[in-house]
């Protein structure tokens, strides 16, 4: 069995949550093992507030998109905004490296730093992410997958 769902929130901060609780609730109704799910609401988040923080411009909407699909044991998020995209130059968290396969390049930042350090979590909590501009429009999309573990009681444990 598999399943999705796709919300188009508005890019304010009180969207995030609204975000991760609904992924925390599909992983919890399903199966999920919690740690996995927990895991895979903290990248959620950290998408989240990057496309709350960066996904828009001048003339741009002020939403985003969250989808996620659970098909076997696999789950895949992707967070799509409308801001400027991920640009080919170097530096900074909002731009694409030439020749890192398609990952922001990005400067660690400092410990005393709030900020700077979601795309690093994503990275860290999941099995693979991808990086990519929207295609024919503006905006960045950032997806990422994680194998799932179960618990004994799940509904759609993979056979």
């Amino acid at each position: 069995m598999s399943i999705w769902w796709s919300l188009h929130l508005r890019r304010e901060a009180a969207s995030v949550p609204l975000a991760r609780k609904l992924l925390l609730g599909t992983m919890e109704t399903a199966g999920v093992d919690p740690e996995i799910a927990h895991d895979l609401s903290l990248a959620l988040t950290e998408a989240c507030a990057n496309a709350v923080e960066h996904g828009g411009s001048e003339g741009a909407g002020e939403n985003y998109r969250v989808t996620a699909f659970i098909d076997g044991d696999t789950c895949r998020i992707e967070v799509t905004d409308s801001g400027p995209g991920f640009t080919r130059s170097p530096g900074g968290c909002d731009h694409l490296a030439p020749g890192t396969g398609g990952r922001p390049a990005r400067r660690p930042a400092p410990a005393q730093d709030e900020h700077g350090r979601g795309l690093f979590l994503i990275e860290a909590l999941t099995d693979h992410v991808r990086y990519r501009n929207r295609t024919g429009r503006n905006g960045a999309v950032i997806s990422f997958d994680k194998i799932l573990k179960w618990r004994e009681d799940a509904l759609l444990k993979a056979s």
